[in-house]
């Protein structure tokens, strides 16, 4: 295991602004990643998607300007390493999904980033705009928040940690957001909230992300799994 010593030394604030964001991501292993979509999908296709969403999402976050840019990594970190060469690789760690991003956004303000913003892999057609607007947010706000339509959100971000956000939270619920604006409220911080996004969650999200972005890698891919399975999705619509 990397010595959390070796991991600040490598997050030291470059030429950017002192911002980094982080793309939350874990390994594409059928049973593991989009549990939710299966059905309509099998596991392996529920992975292979998994998979192509996080590819266009780095491809995507890697032309932005002015952050630094990681990925927040569970599963083998020599797979992320052959698959993402050249990006900073940052194990998560922790017990439950805050806990790994509390110490995540922890770990960088220490190091001395002035905003740290984290956001999924499952929103791969997410407006470059929303990252640019988190890190104007935080500027003068504490905190910012992207809202996602099933009560979660897919972006979060800080100028200051604090762990209390992230403990005691109804994870993998809609009240994932509500309880997170709640502790903001209690501990006095000025948050901001941008504007809704979809999670790739469920299939009316995969269908509205074809319908939105039908030219993107995951829309083809999309498209391309459903095509093959027309009785699945005409059963789970109905």
């Amino acid at each position: 295991m990397e010595k959390s010593v070796e991991k600040v030394d490598k997050w030291c604030p470059g030429p950017t602004k002192n911002r980094i964001l982080g793309i939350f991501a874990k390994q594409p292993v059928p049973g593991r990643v989009k549990t939710r979509l299966c059905p309509p999908l099998t596991p392996e296709q529920a992975a292979d998607l998994y998979q192509v969403c996080l590819q266009e999402t780095v491809t995507r976050m890697q032309s932005l300007v002015g952050c630094e840019l990681a990925i927040c990594y569970s599963g083998d970190k020599d797979w992320f390493a052959a698959t993402f060469p050249g990006i900073t690789l940052v194990p998560q760690r922790g017990s439950d999904l805050g806990a790994r991003l509390a110490q995540c956004l922890s770990d960088w303000l220490t190091a001395g980033y002035g905003a740290a913003v984290l956001i999924g892999s499952d929103a791969p057609d997410l407006p470059l705009e929303r990252i640019e607007q988190a890190f104007s947010a935080l500027e003068t706000a504490d905190l910012v928040h992207g809202p996602a339509l099933d009560g979660g959100y897919y972006l979060v971000g800080e100028t200051t940690h604090h762990a209390q956000l992230f403990q005691n939270i109804s994870w993998s619920t809609d009240e994932v957001l509500a309880q997170s604006l709640a502790k903001a409220t209690q501990l006095g911080l000025r948050s901001v909230l941008l504007e809704p996004w979809d999670d790739l969650d469920d299939l009316p999200a995969l269908l509205r992300l074809v319908t939105r972005t039908p030219h993107s890698s995951t829309a083809i891919h999309i498209t391309r799994v459903l095509n093959h399975s027309p009785d699945t999705v005409i059963d789970s619509l109905t």
